[in-house]
């Protein structure tokens, strides 16, 4: 048109399309746009800091919890090894006198069988003596005095064996 080159009627529309918005106030919505924008950048930034401070709270109150519930469980275990030492020592006590008095009762039971045996082999020795006294006493002596001899005899063998 005028021999002028693009780039200059380019410049010319903004240079007027910036007049036009200056006179509008155009700029001042731009500002209050950014104000806001950077108002809410920075509540943001406030939240995110505000929860990274609750967050290491937090983090630091597990790590406590944390550190309790190990020593808890440290003390727990601790517990359950000395009673597990208490009622196995205990344990070892009732076994060996459990030992003990069985082996008082079977060293009884002996001395009774022992006891017995010893009374039936006296019974059984006094038997035979008198059983061969009779016989010997019957074959040499013959009347009433044999059997009269012979009942007295019987009568103090069996009462010095038994």
């Amino acid at each position: 048109m005028f021999g002028l080159e693009a780039e200059f009627w380019v410049a010319v529309a903004f240079v007027i399309l910036m007049g036009v918005f200056g006179w509008m106030g155009i700029h001042r919505t731009i500002l209050k746009a950014l104000d806001h924008r950077r108002d809410r950048i920075k509540q943001e930034l406030d939240d995110a800091r505000r929860l990274r401070d609750e967050a290491a709270s937090l983090l630091a109150d597990y790590k406590k919890r944390h550190a309790s519930a190990e020593r808890e469980a440290q003390d727990i275990i601790t517990s359950a090894k000395e009673e597990a030492e208490r009622i196995a020592a205990e344990a070892k006590v009732k076994m060996e006198d459990f030992v003990a008095r069985r082996t008082k009762a079977a060293e009884a039971k002996i001395a009774m069988a022992e006891a017995q045996a010893l009374a039936d082999v006296r019974a059984a020795a006094a038997e035979a003596a008198v059983t061969a006294a009779t016989r010997v006493l019957s074959q040499s002596v013959k009347g009433g005095i044999a059997d009269s001899l012979i009942e007295k005899g019987i009568g103090e063998v069996r009462s010095k064996l038994n």
